[in-house]
């Protein structure tokens, strides 16, 4: 299991705006979720840039039914 600060730098990308969506969703909501939210969160930064662009800036939806709903609660701010 990963710790708070390797999770924090993970979010790390590269585009300011997912670093933005990425540190604002653990910061802010990361601690409190359930376990099962917190590994869907680590599984969503296995993902390339290219896909979480997709998913969290340009509204696409994953295929994945549990990763979209982790990825709309970030787009919508929780």
């Amino acid at each position: 299991m990963l710790v708070y600060a390797q999770i924090k730098w993970r979010c790390r990308r590269g585009t300011s705006e997912l670093d933005c969506l990425l540190l604002s969703y653990l910061n802010t909501h990361y601690l409190t979720a359930s376990p099962f939210e917190q590994q869907l969160f680590i599984d969503l930064l296995n993902y390339e840039d290219s896909y979480l662009l997709r998913y969290l800036l340009d509204n696409q939806a994953p295929s994945d039914q549990r990763i979209l709903k982790l990825v709309e609660k970030i787009r919508d701010g929780y």
